[in-house]
């Protein structure tokens, strides 16, 4: 009797590949579930984002716009695209979102592709200077062909020069001035820099990636009243979504607004993951809700934990401003260069803290920095408050400070956070953990 192609008859070698993987993925899920999630480009979604992002839509497209589709089946689609959009302006209080790019990256890409053409002069923060690795020759603006000048910068404040960032855009006449970091303390100077582009003709687009969720909640800045034309963003750091981005103009204008659209699809996606778009329009209803709250208490904790952190003795970057405005804290280990902030984070993972090195001013080896970068958004959305942000920088003082085994510390990293699992800040009344695998 002949097999059904396709039932269930492994060989054994191959279904261990596949367990594999799902063996590293449960443990990837005890790292967090049991430690503290520090890294500032991440965070947990909510129930029912996991559901959504879990569903049939996985599998689907929907290429176009509601209404305005190349295949049949997404008059659902349809539905959920349309409530997207409808909250993302909304939320960001913009006249134009696109809500189907996959990354904050390929929403840059799109923004790039509908702002300038090949050969373009453009203007941005420097990586050295904690500029994202897409508004360099490296990313985005490379594959763009862009002409690349970055802004000078003041090291103190931790933000682009405003009157050399002026004078460079005045001189060169840039296509596009670029706004936004990844190091991303306080909100930029932004009405000066924007004035100065328009004065010669250039589009503003600001890059939101780190803080969509802070603006969205009214406690950073408001680029769209500042001067920006268009603003991209991450829909899973400080705005807690599953993975992908948005698009987003203060341009009330339907040609500008169609170019926007356009330069997504079918300029930089063909599909665009249905299902984490359907996820970021939960997180959109679930933000609309709570995200104001979210915002206040991640800025709240960041600036807590930064003083509690230098209380301890550690060196923490911009204590002339209060350390930070944003979700993040930047903390330097040892001369530049040297690879402290890489040792520091091993020792941190040892005892249950993820972090990630970063460069900080002066550093120029991204491998060996001296810094490192920390985010509370993560800590914020289970729960954790001030007290809980002193706690924490004990913890870093017993590792990186007295030298405490990393191995005990842990125990203590594991207490801590076993008293906070329940996701917050959505639509979460049976209280389920944020870490289900």
């Amino acid at each position: 009797m002949s097999r059904t192609r396709g039932s269930w008859a492994p060989d054994a070698s191959t279904l261990e590949k596949a367990n594999a993987v799902m063996k590293a993925a449960a443990d990837s899920g005890d790292l967090y579930r049991n430690g503290l999630g520090m890294i500032a480009s991440e965070n947990i979604v909510s129930p029912m984002v996991q559901k959504i992002v879990a569903s049939d839509l996985h599998g689907r497209y929907a290429e176009g716009l509601p209404g305005k589709r190349y295949y049949q089946g997404c008059d659902d689609f349809d539905t959920i695209e349309s409530i997207g959009i409808d909250l993302a302006k909304s939320v960001f209080n913009a006249p134009f979102a696109n809500i189907q790019s996959t990354s904050g990256t390929v929403s840059n890409i799109g923004a790039l592709k509908a702002l300038a053409k090949p050969g373009d002069k453009i203007t941005a923060v420097s990586t050295a200077d904690g500029g994202h690795i897409s508004h360099a020759r490296m990313g985005a603006v490379g594959l763009r062909d862009l002409n690349l000048s970055t802004y000078p910068w003041n090291e103190e404040r931790m933000e682009p020069d405003v009157d050399g960032a002026c004078a460079l855009i005045r001189e060169i006449e840039p296509k596009v001035a670029l706004i936004g970091q990844s190091v991303f303390l306080f909100p930029t100077p932004l009405r000066e820099i924007a004035d100065a582009a328009h004065e010669v003709g250039a589009k503003v687009m600001y890059d939101g990636a780190h803080v969509l969720g802070l603006i969205a909640g009214g406690v950073f800045q408001d680029p769209l009243r500042e001067g920006a034309d268009v603003m991209t963003g991450s829909s899973h750091k400080t705005f807690p979504g599953p993975q992908g981005g948005f698009l987003l103009s203060s341009s009330e204008d339907p040609v500008f607004q169609k170019r926007l659209n356009n330069a997504i699809f079918p300029g930089v996606c063909s599909s665009y993951h249905l299902h984490h778009v359907a996820g970021k329009v939960i997180a959109l209803a679930e933000f609309e809700e709570y995200g104001a709250a979210y915002a206040e208490d991640i800025v709240a904790n960041a600036k807590h934990f930064a003083a509690s952190l230098a209380a301890e003795g550690f060196d923490v970057l911009a204590e002339s401003r209060g350390y930070t405005g944003s979700h993040q804290v930047l903390t330097r280990h040892g001369s530049k260069d040297s690879g402290a902030g890489t040792k520091a984070a091993r020792l941190l993972e040892d005892a249950g803290i993820i972090t990630n090195m970063n460069m900080l001013p002066g550093d120029t080896k991204a491998m060996t920095p001296s810094g490192l970068r920390l985010g509370v958004q993560e800590l914020t959305r289970v729960g954790m408050g001030l007290r809980e942000m002193e706690e924490v920088a004990k913890l870093y003082a017993r590792v990186l400070i007295q030298g405490e085994d990393p191995t005990m510390v842990k125990k203590d990293v594991n207490a801590l956070k076993a008293d906070h699992q329940t996701i917050r800040y959505c639509f979460n009344e049976d209280e389920q953990t944020g870490y289900p695998f």
